[in-house]
């Protein structure tokens, strides 16, 4: 779409005539209004809710006294009652509009811009001189409108001729009908008028001028039409002026592709190998087969033995000669106490049932975090949940007032995008183990050092806080602890009145737990 800024330049480049006539600006067969504006911004007006435009009038005369002296052509705008362009924007508007630089920062791409009125050009006989600016309007065919006024004329034609009648030819109805005969038309007639909607005739609206009406109409469209501002086309609407495509755009996509490589992450010090069964090697089959229906001769052959524990049954098939000299005793000795180089998957089968490990206890991967012990802790374990899962303060005097009991250990629901997950809360880290103070992630710290007693690491909070992510939650209106400010802890200031603060101060624990797990405990759930 044609935009006034544009044909300004491309007319004055290319030396074309520009018509003003009638508070009209003329190029070729568009036109605006003088005062319409352009979207060139005025210099110091580029805030987005004060910016101002310059007239297709002030271009205009800028071009046409574009040889005076500033100072000079101010004051020729004062008296010509016509808006002056800034000193700072004269120089790039010129350029501009010469052809020197095909665009420039003060045009605003995404200004509205108001729709031209098209111009109807001159018949072949009128002269330049002569040509009307007649605003685009609805087209009718001259054919239709000779049609309805022969309509109209035709109308006219029998409704003067059924006026004319000649009074000689009128007769008395009794003369031409019986009584009988009248009476039957009467009552048909009455008939037909109960059964009927009353017509109106229109003719006399009918006949006024038809093109009147319709100019009319097509004149009201255009005072409505003129008043209307075109805000956005299909090509402003794809610009943006506040969003830069590699910075925002390129922040989202990052941001989805870390949290998917985290969700896809494999899990580290979770699997537990559990033992292979031991493999048992098959018995070689005897010489002498069974035989179910040859029982009497087992037992015979053990009556024989008179008491003596001699194998009848046995076999030196496949032995050495040390073996067979040793016995079965010595056999059954080296097959209780197996060599020290002899796998385990050749064990037999009743020593192998007692020497199978038995299945680990599985590893647990929520993380712990530890809070003081003392009732002077602003967090204590009557409040832990409402601070760090509802991140809300509640003093603990509310709560034990409320009625509400202590717990040895509190398990916290967390919950993160779509998921919910858990986080273990004590204050009484002496029950831990060695296996449990690799989950300790977090500490809340009061300030005396004595609250390290017992604490691995020699109770050393230097030590301590390098290992474990430290925290310190106060009142932002009191003193700060001296032992605190001189520890590597996390501030949490809280309000002692403005309780709606409290959401953004406890998510800053989060961020700084999320960013420490994430570097150091990546095998946790967080």
């Amino acid at each position: 779409m044609a935009d006034p800024l544009s044909l300004l330049r491309q007319y004055n480049i290319n030396k074309r005539d520009i018509i003003e006539r009638d508070g009209q600006i003329i190029f070729g067969e568009f036109s605006w209004p003088k005062n319409v504006k352009t979207n060139y911004l005025k210099y110091g007006s580029d805030k987005k809710d004060a910016r101002e435009y310059y007239t297709l009038e002030c271009l205009l005369y800028l071009l046409k006294n574009v040889k005076l002296q500033h100072p000079v052509y101010v004051r020729q705008c004062v008296a010509d009652d016509v808006p002056a362009v800034n000193r700072p924007d004269r120089k790039g508007l010129l350029a501009y509009l010469y052809g020197e630089t095909t665009t420039c920062p003060s045009i605003d791409k995404s200004a509205p811009l108001e729709i031209p009125t098209q111009v109807k050009r001159p018949a072949d006989g009128e002269t330049a001189g002569s040509e009307g600016i007649a605003a685009k309007k609805a087209r009718f065919e001259d054919t239709q409108v000779q049609k309805v006024r022969e309509q109209l004329a035709a109308r006219w034609d029998v409704n003067k001729k059924e006026a004319t009648v000649n009074m000689d030819n009128i007769k008395s109805l009794s003369e031409t009908m019986s009584v009988e005969k009248i009476a039957a038309i009467k009552a048909k007639r009455l008939a037909n008028k109960r059964t009927t909607i009353k017509r109106t005739d229109n003719e006399d609206a009918m006949a006024t001028d038809l093109r009147a009406i319709l100019d009319f109409d097509v004149d009201s469209t255009k005072d409505i039409i003129s008043r209307e501002r075109q805000w956005r086309t299909r090509t402003t609407i794809l610009q943006s002026t506040g969003k830069i495509f590699a910075k925002n755009i390129f922040a989202i996509l990052q941001g989805i592709k870390a949290r998917e490589e985290g969700r896809n992450r494999p899990m580290q010090q979770n699997t537990i190998k559990m033992p292979e069964p031991a493999r048992i090697n098959k018995p070689q089959p005897q010489l002498t087969q069974y035989n179910r229906y040859d029982q009497e001769r087992f037992n015979r052959q053990k009556e024989e033995t008179e008491g003596f524990k001699i194998d009848t049954m046995g076999t030196y098939h496949g032995m050495s000669l040390k073996s067979v000299t040793e016995g079965s005793q010595a056999q059954r000795k080296a097959q209780m106490t197996p060599q020290m180089g002899r796998p385990k998957e050749l064990l037999p089968t009743n020593q192998a049932r007692q020497v199978a490990p038995t299945p680990q206890k599985r590893v647990s991967r929520t993380p712990i975090i530890i809070i003081p012990s003392a009732n002077t802790s602003l967090i204590t374990m009557y409040n832990v949940r409402d601070i760090l899962q509802d991140l809300k303060y509640v003093s603990t005097d509310e709560k034990k007032r409320a009625g509400c009991s202590r717990d040895n250990e509190v398990l916290l629901q967390r919950k993160k995008q779509n998921m919910t997950v858990p986080y273990r809360v004590i204050d009484n880290p002496q029950k831990l183990t060695a296996q449990d103070w690799q989950r300790v992630v977090a500490v809340f710290v009061m300030g005396p050092a004595w609250q390290f007693k017992g604490w691995p690491w020699d109770g050393n909070p230097v030590e301590i806080f390098s290992k474990i992510s430290a925290f310190h939650l106060r009142f932002s209106e009191l003193k700060l602890d001296a032992n605190v400010g001189k520890w590597s802890v996390t501030l949490l200031n809280l309000s002692q009145n403005k309780r709606h603060l409290d959401r953004a101060v406890l998510m800053t624990f989060w961020e700084t737990l999320d960013k420490y797990m994430a570097k150091y405990k990546p095998d946790l759930r967080y």
